[in-house]
């Protein structure tokens, strides 16, 4: 192309640019001054039209949780910081029928157990918040209600109580003092809590506990390789249950949490050291990613007694993965965990109902929460290996769910209690408040005969 050429066609480029530019500022001219394509300063109202409406919580007093509309001015503090204060009222109330048969040697309990968990929440702001808890039917692992089986303890249970369940303040020291660094420079923004509140790490594998304890903990810590380190350290002075799900009055407790998210997975690492009567260090490490069309988790954990091994603390290691999928063309879920128990592993903090470290296996291996209804699998690692394979199936959006599974679990060492199982468990939703639960098993044991459980459960959330 020659010189000559070249040159009339930038010529004629530049022109239709001004041509645009001058048709732009003639449409803002004719809109009033404004572009067309600017966003409107009017508010535009959420599209709800196929989307439930807000379940009514039991008490609310103050703005409306996840409501919408104009916020309030709020209350200013000396430190800067401007809270909108609210009460929320909130819980849900468990109540089943449930029998469960373990196997030769062990009689059958029968029963109908309660479970109401009662939580008031005062929030501040975003970031602030006091939060009490109540369990007024149930106490150190017991629960109100009725025994039929057997018949030497059948009768009422009445385990009423008004003891403080949780009850700690959680924030932000950077949004409490926002006048220390206005420009945002300083790494102010460290988390912190404290009062009696519920602890999962590892989920729920070494700390499953709800205990007085506080903590810091600083996020968004920026380092090579990764995008997000998340540092957390605990102290735990009282109620601190054991492996045997006692309390150990004479524990407390040190922590260091860490979480870091890299380009293919999410690591992380923990150590805790129990001191008093029964002392000892557990840890874990762990990794949370998705391999192809498949989620994952590997977990490896530790525990070591200072003493003897003890019902509070022994020395052991537990290996766990998981594996899950959704089948091609549906929402539903599949899912293989397995397990490998070395010597006795023991959690280091695990509170009343929880079971053993074994319960994320699968509905084989998991406490219910409630009542004297066992695990059809048991949920100790000591010297096993074993997993789950299960299928879960939604329905009708969600509102119908059908989980089937089959387990089993073998010993390595002592006394032969190895064991095979099946079950299913269906929930459906009624309303915004009612889901309807009903879970049953059969198993076999390899020294104990036959062994199975039943339950149907309703649950009220309000």
């Amino acid at each position: 192309m020659s010189k000559t050429t070249t040159t009339g066609f930038g010529r004629a480029v530049v022109a239709a640019a001004m041509a645009m530019a001058l048709g732009q500022t003639n449409a803002i001219a004719a809109s009033g001054g404004e572009s067309q394509n600017r966003f409107s300063d009017e508010p535009i109202p959420l599209a709800l039209d196929d989307f439930p409406e807000r379940p009514e919580p039991l008490l609310e007093l103050g703005e409306d949780f996840l409501g919408t509309g104009t916020l309030s001015p709020g209350l200013e503090l000396p430190t800067g910081a401007v809270w909108h204060p609210s009460l929320l009222v909130f819980g849900n109330f468990r109540t089943a029928l449930q029998t469960f048969d373990g196997g030769d040697g062990v009689e059958r309990t029968s029963e109908w157990a309660n479970r109401l968990d009662l939580f008031a929440q005062l929030r501040l702001s975003a970031t602030e918040r006091l939060i009490l808890g109540l369990r007024p039917l149930d106490q150190d692992g017991r629960f109100s209600g009725y025994h039929f089986e057997p018949e030497q303890n059948d009768g009422w249970q009445n385990e009423f109580n008004l003891d403080v369940d949780r009850l700690f303040f959680e924030g932000d020291f950077g949004e409490i003092f926002p006048g220390l660094d206005d420009n945002d420079r300083i790494a102010l923004d460290i988390g912190f809590s404290v009062g009696r509140q519920p602890l999962l790490f590892q989920e729920g594998i070494l700390i499953n506990d709800t205990l007085d304890s506080a903590g810091i903990v600083r996020n968004s810590i920026r380092i090579p390789g990764g995008s997000n380190l998340r540092m957390t350290f605990l102290y735990g002075w009282d109620e601190i249950h054991r492996d045997n799900n006692l309390e150990d009055d004479s524990a407390s407790l040190f922590a260091i949490f860490s979480e870091l998210d890299v380009p293919v997975s999410t690591v992380a690492v923990d150590l805790i050291y129990v001191d008093g009567d029964h002392p000892g260090w557990f840890g874990g490490v762990s990794a949370v990613q998705r391999i192809g069309h498949y989620n994952t988790s590997f977990r490896a954990l530790f525990s070591e007694a200072e003493n003897a091994d003890n019902g509070f603390a022994s020395d052991g290691y537990l290996l766990f993965g998981e594996v899950s999928w959704v089948p091609h063309y549906t929402h539903d879920n599949v899912y293989i965990n397995g397990f490998w128990g070395i010597d006795r592993y023991s959690s280091a903090a695990r509170g009343p109902a929880t079971g053993g470290p074994l319960g994320r296996t699968g509905i084989l291996f998991a406490a219910v929460g409630m009542g004297r209804y066992g695990a059809a699998l048991g949920n100790r690692a000591d010297d096993s290996f074993g997993g789950a394979i299960g299928y879960q199936m939604f329905l009708d959006g969600g509102l119908k769910q059908w989980i089937f599974e089959a387990g089993f679990r073998e010993e390595t060492e002592g006394v032969e209690q190895g064991a095979y199982a099946i079950g299913a468990r269906y929930q459906q939703a009624f309303g915004q408040h009612v889901v309807a639960r009903f879970d049953g098993f059969i198993g076999e044991q390899n020294e104990g005969g036959s062994n199975n459980g039943l339950r149907a459960e309703l649950l009220y959330k309000f």
